[in-house]
């Protein structure tokens, strides 16, 4: 019985998303070849590893044995491949950064043009989302966050704290000066879709008027002029059509850090880029607060 390393990759992955198409995307493959594989493998195992259903893929009991059993080969891998990473010194090939996307124009693009001047034999590679990407499975080498803490399993260094405000277009802003106890529209995101009590308390007024699962979204919005809405103060002051509006004062918000995984912390192409990242933000940290 023998059975190729790629084709137990792909029934990790049809297991992991449940469809042809989700393991397609995660092995950045074709959907034909997936179901290649997941033929070929069914073949050189002689068993069934999944029900083909008209919504998906459901895994076998062998199928969910053989997903166990690729998951841990993989996570072996992976572990190779960072005690490996962490070892290189040299300052070419591919470095994987990722980082908000509304984070990445006014302050990481700038770090990366310096680093790209110094290091022109590095090639970097941006997955800008707000998705906290898996930095043991090596989805990417640096990540830069906005959060609380960077993780048990990562090593992190704080940029800068920061805060956030009330933004809305200048017209808003022109009404609330005029007359305070005009009534505001508020934008909120899905996660705390609620006017703030302290906005409340001091402008009674105000109203939950959208609510939004995307912060580029709430952006365009506000600079609509369909309401006012919170924001990080440096996302707030960079965009064009925005000003701060004195509804909610500034707040404490989530720090930004760089963080990765511990193996690869100290590898030089991780490392160099650091040696820029951390002076712009020390350089810029007031954008950041009030």
């Amino acid at each position: 019985m023998q059975i190729d390393w790629d084709d137990l990759k792909t029934v990790l992955a049809v297991v992991r998303g449940g469809t042809l198409a989700a393991a397609a995307a995660e092995l950045d493959l074709n959907y034909t070849t997936v179901s290649r594989r997941i033929l070929r493998a069914e073949a050189a195992l002689g068993e069934v590893l999944f029900e083909r259903l008209a919504d998906g893929y459901r895994a076998t009991d062998a199928g969910r044995l053989v997903a166990e059993h690729a998951a841990g080969m993989e996570a072996r891998q992976d572990d190779l491949l960072r005690r490996l990473q962490g070892r290189d010194q040299s300052l070419n090939g591919e470095l994987v950064i990722t980082a908000p996307q509304l984070l990445v124009g006014p302050h990481v693009a700038p770090v990366m043009a310096r680093f790209a001047e110094a290091h022109p034999q590095v090639q970097i590679r941006l997955r800008a989302t707000n998705d906290l990407l898996d930095l043991t499975r090596r989805e990417a080498d640096l990540a830069i966050r906005i959060s609380r803490s960077p993780g048990d399993t990562l090593t992190g260094l704080r940029l800068c704290s920061q805060q956030s405000a009330s933004f809305a277009a200048p017209g808003l802003a022109e009404r609330l000066a005029a007359d305070p106890a005009t009534a505001v529209d508020w934008i909120a995101y899905e996660q705390n879709p609620r006017v703030p009590q302290v906005v409340l308390e001091q402008y009674p007024n105000t109203r939950l008027r959208l609510v939004f699962d995307d912060m580029a979204a709430m952006v365009g919005a506000a600079q609509a002029g369909l309401g006012a809405v919170r924001m990080p103060l440096f996302l707030g002051r960079a965009t064009p059509g925005l000003v701060q509006v004195p509804l909610l004062p500034p707040q404490p918000y989530a720090d930004i850090w760089v963080v990765a995984h511990r193996d690869v912390w100290r590898a030089a192409k991780p490392r160099a880029f650091r040696e820029v990242l951390v002076p712009w933000f020390k350089a810029n940290r007031l954008l950041f607060v009030a």
